[in-house]
């Protein structure tokens, strides 16, 4: 039995979900928001995030235009190196090793700027991410690697500010909501089954945007397509995240996309827990700052090299690599020369860590393989060569004789007291998902639209590949959402015309 009608269903309720919800209110269609978890554990993935949303942009003063906070005292001791379309284009394609859907691409980074600005019209705050990508250099602030900013109070701000605008503007939302098939009606969209308080209800749609993730939290899809590897991955993010969408699009012919083996997926502290927890919100648990040390495994071997890039393009991808090691733990190396300089999780309560005044008592504590592990690090230090050490650019201060090498900010191990930080894998979302067009309209295996259906966020596939710049997943889920709200609710428009002709 059909429920109350409405125009545009969303399922999911994350940043892209919210986006495409508030995108399609604004073209006058009544919208109804799934949210599969209960009112406690909404916001998808998106609660967990940093906050850090990669955007285009020219100069200071288009920065200022979406952080107005910024007074004309500050901006003058602010360097801010300015990020074109042409150089996020030019590091997406790098680091996916140019295998990015080129219009998918464009499309994303063409409209970062204007839908970054159109989330401060619904009341999005953003702020500078001085913390994790500026350093201070003669009394001035100097921005780096592209990121500078990110949304206030990380995830868990972006998500109360979506919802509230949602709110605000009368969009229904229903929780413990999880969607389960969809209905079509001659080849269109026609409604949804939905199954609430154990109860299976169908709601009448004429279109539909889906926007409820990946397939992470579901063990059996990531051994299917990951390997069976990945069952013993920790889930950064919502335990909500099965593939239903995915499920659901493809029962009705969407054509898959992209690279369905792959995934994001990060060095996260070796005791978080194994799905996000909602009290402890804001990426606490990730340890990025392996750039300026060393990863080393159980049998004492080093296995990537740490300094190859900025972290915004390693993260995502070394993830994968600590998975592959003994035990799938690593652990990420420092003396005292760096610690000072680590990223803010690593001093927080939360981070497990071994401490010791000599490498043979770290070597104990760790539970290495004491004599590779020291042969390791000797052979690492010798191989260290001069030149000015740099964090904030690839100083080109590397290794020479070893393998792996380690191409920047490599300093000798040799500082007492040293840490050591056991690592894990963590995943956080498929590079797999829906071929969608440029306006997030999901694809059939012949490459045509399916009449009413709609995607975006992790479910579009294609964007990534192997590997991801850090913060372009809020800006592609922001961009895809808004595109597909308002193309949804265009073609519920279009579709009612019709009807009254």
């Amino acid at each position: 039995m059909f429920v109350k009608k409405y125009d545009v269903v969303i399922v999911g309720a994350g940043n892209a979900a919210l986006c495409a919800a508030i995108a399609a209110r604004e073209k006058g269609s009544e919208v109804l928001v799934l949210e599969r978890g209960p009112v406690e554990k909404r916001g998808g993935n998106s609660f967990f995030t940093d906050g850090a949303i990669r955007v285009a942009y020219n100069n200071l003063d288009d920065i200022r235009k979406v952080i107005p906070d910024i007074t004309d005292e500050e901006a003058e001791r602010i360097v801010m190196p300015q990020y074109t379309q042409s150089d996020f284009y030019d590091d997406l394609m790098r680091v996916t090793e140019g295998k990015s859907d080129p219009v998918l691409a464009k499309q994303l980074i063409s409209k970062s700027y204007e839908t970054i600005t159109w989330m401060c019209d619904q009341g999005i705050v953003f702020e500078l991410n001085s913390e994790n990508q500026s350093f201070e250099q003669n009394g001035k602030r100097h921005f780096w690697g592209g990121l500078p900013v990110k949304t206030k109070n990380k995830g868990v701000g972006l998500i109360k500010s979506l919802f509230k605008r949602a709110e605000d503007i009368g969009i229904d939302i229903w929780y413990d909501s999880r969607g389960i098939e969809l209905v079509m009606d001659q080849h269109h969209i026609n409604g949804i089954k939905v199954e609430k308080n154990k109860k299976l209800i169908t709601i009448q749609t004429t279109s539909i945007v889906l926007a409820c993730g990946s397939f992470e939290a579901n063990n059996n899809m990531r051994s299917e397509h990951l390997g069976d590897e990945w069952e013993a991955a920790i889930v950064r993010g919502t335990e909500f995240n099965t593939g239903d969408g995915l499920s659901m699009a493809l029962a009705v012919g969407a054509q898959k996309y992209g690279e369905w083996s792959g995934c994001h997926s990060i060095g996260t502290d070796y005791n978080a827990p194994k799905f996000g927890d909602f009290n402890k919100p804001g990426d606490i648990f990730k340890k990025s700052s392996f750039p300026l040390g060393l990863l080393i495994n159980r049998d004492g071997y080093r296995f990537v090299d740490e300094g190859a890039d900025f972290r915004n393009y390693t993260y995502a991808k070394y993830g994968r690599e600590v998975l592959k090691q003994p035990g799938h733990v690593a652990f990420q190396l420092f003396d005292a020369q760096v610690r000072p300089m680590l990223r803010k999780e690593y001093h927080l309560e939360e981070a497990t860590f071994f401490k010791a005044n000599s490498l043979e008592e770290l070597a104990e504590l760790m539970a290495v393989n004491k004599a590779q592990f020291l042969k390791t690090i000797a052979e690492y230090n010798a191989a260290v060569q001069g030149g000015e050490y740099n964090p904030t650019v690839k100083d080109g201060k590397g290794t020479i004789g070893i393998t792996p090498s380690k191409t920047n900010w490599a300093l000798r191990i040799e500082r007492a007291p040293y840490y050591a930080y056991p690592v894990t894998c963590g995943i956080t979302f498929a590079f797999g998902g829906l071929h969608v067009n440029s306006e997030g309209a999901v694809l059939n295996k012949e490459g045509e639209p399916i009449a009413g259906l709609y995607a975006a966020g992790e479910m579009v596939g294609g964007i990534f590949h192997k590997n991801y710049p850090g913060g372009s997943g809020l800006m592609s889920g922001a961009v895809f959402g808004k595109l597909a709200g308002t193309s949804a609710a265009q073609y519920t428009l279009e579709k009612m015309e019709i009807s009254n002709l």
